[in-house]
């Protein structure tokens, strides 16, 4: 009997040893059917932060987005033109205009495979961390929607009058996502070759690289090819649908959101790549 007692608490303090795991989710047209930027414009448009012209050139940018996805080019446009129209916005108002049109904007947009995916790794008590180019200020609410362990987002500089300066502090894109995800994996103990992620784009091949189970989700025609030829797998997702819907009406409540602080090391490198980038195309 002692000697049971014995392999059953080795047994249970082997399952309590093990590392620690997560599933880092893209979250444009890989979570939700849209860009989650570009689905606030007409809220932002009523609030009185941006013109009509603003909305109607979102609605290009969004239709662009969803033709085709964005290559590293267009995503640069894209950053500079959201940066530029968003300076001198009230932070404050934009989370209350945020936080108003949540659920009607983003609820029915939401792939019902994502979210079955993202309980799945719950259940297999695997953290969800949802690791976005998107501003925080849009990206933290929908990831406590979908019950997201941490959130991992673009910020912007915000000045002494608590209003964007148009610059950016921390620029989640790229390389900077993976050093991000390594930063999370140094500091909750993940370990990455049991880790999963999951993106649309390759300018995400850096994130999916850093994992032991990459998937590529509606992917790109330069991320299909990369995910052929490496035998990644390959998920298609194309069934939005609103959270209360999956189960009859009923909805399960969401766990608890950590939003997570990126860390200065993180911080600093985003904004080193960032600034390279700067110079490089500035040659």
């Amino acid at each position: 009997m002692l000697k049971l007692v014995e392999n059953h608490s080795l047994a249970h303090s082997a399952a309590h040893s093990m590392p620690r795991t997560a599933a880092f989710f893209d979250l444009d047209k890989t979570v939700i059917a849209k860009s989650s930027t570009l689905t606030f414009s007409k809220s932002f448009y009523q609030g009185g932060l941006i013109n009509r012209r603003a909305v109607l050139r979102t609605a290009y940018a969004q239709f662009v987005f969803l033709a085709g996805g964005a290559d590293h080019d267009q995503m640069e446009r894209m950053r500079e033109y959201l940066s530029a129209l968003c300076r001198g916005w009230n932070v404050q108002l934009v989370k209350e205009l945020v936080a108003e049109t949540l659920h009607d904007l983003i609820d029915p947009i939401i792939y019902d495979e994502a979210a079955s995916l993202i309980e799945e790794h719950h259940t297999a008590g695997r953290d969800v961390v949802i690791v976005s180019t998107s501003g925080a200020e849009v990206v933290e609410p929908i990831g406590e929607l979908l019950g997201a362990d941490r959130v991992v987002a673009t910020r912007m500089i915000v000045g002494d009058d608590g209003c964007f300066t148009g610059e950016v502090e921390y620029y989640a894109y790229g390389p900077t996502k993976a050093e991000a995800i390594r930063e999370l994996a140094a500091s909750e103990g993940y370990d990455l070759s049991r880790c999963y992620a999951y993106s649309d784009s390759a300018t995400d091949l850096p994130m999916l690289e850093a994992v032991g189970h990459p998937h590529a989700v509606n992917p790109d025609r330069a991320l299909r090819r990369e995910a052929l030829a490496r035998e990644w797998p390959i998920l298609d997702f194309h069934r939005p649908v609103r959270l209360k819907q999956r189960l009859g009406g009923l909805s399960v409540p969401p766990r608890p959101a950590l939003v997570a602080a990126i860390g200065a090391a993180a911080a600093t490198a985003g904004l080193v790549w960032y600034a390279s980038r700067r110079r490089s195309t500035a040659a």
